[in-house]
């Protein structure tokens, strides 16, 4: 499934970090929340070097859960990494 374009249009236009946050938080659960802040901390730990297991053992979560985040980081294009990149 693709991401509706007129969401990401609403979501480009607001421009207030406490807006999009209670926008965030009423349109996704808290387990919606959760899942996206994980996936976040999980790809910055992967691009400083932490190993797999250590993610792993930090957050108690599944190697195949690292692995995606893993692929993503490696994949041709990868606007996750260039994200990352630009932080540093």
């Amino acid at each position: 499934m693709r991401i509706d374009q007129e969401l990401l249009e609403v979501i480009l236009s607001i421009t207030h970090r406490d807006e999009l946050e209670h926008f965030f938080e009423e349109i996704f659960t808290p387990a919606e929340l959760s899942d996206l802040s994980l996936r976040w901390k999980l790809l910055k730990d992967l691009h400083a070097g932490m190993t797999q297991r250590k993610i792993a053992e930090k957050y108690g979560i599944s190697l195949c859960k690292i692995t995606r985040g893993s692929k993503v980081l490696k994949k041709n294009g990868s606007v996750a990494l260039k994200v990352l990149d630009s932080m540093n």
